[in-house]
């Protein structure tokens, strides 16, 4: 089955970096565009990031533009979000995704389990 494993969340103060990690498995990686989501408490899951099959084209939410970079590598069939100049506001799950890349949104096929991220202030 699909698993999409994240990891390289945990908590950091305001102004740090975090690097997160999502290898995947049991699907054909180059086939899927791929993305990050974040949720926090009380608060609907948003997009964050996505990337197209090849890493060619990329977007991003406007809160983390600038702060935040997707890439992938497709040998490794991993997608990574480095996370730059972090603020508390960034706290919450953060989720990857496999799907399907559009220039005005990202459709999710297959979902992680979370990595938890925490910014203090």
């Amino acid at each position: 089955q699909v698993q999409l494993l994240e990891s390289g969340g945990g908590s950091v103060q305001a102004g740090g970096s975090l690097r997160l990690s999502c290898p995947a498995s049991g699907l054909t990686f180059r086939s899927y565009g791929m993305g990050w989501f974040r949720q926090a408490p009380g608060k609907e899951r948003e997009f964050v990031a996505a990337i197209s099959v090849n890493g060619g084209y990329r977007n991003y939410a406007d809160s983390v533009k600038g702060r935040f970079t997707i890439s992938r590598d497709n040998a490794k069939n991993t997608v990574y979000l480095q996370m730059n100049s972090l603020r508390p506001e960034d706290t919450a799950v953060y989720y990857c995704a496999a799907g399907r890349y559009g220039i005005s949104r990202f459709e999710t096929n297959y979902w992680g389990q979370g990595t938890q991220v925490t910014v203090s202030s």
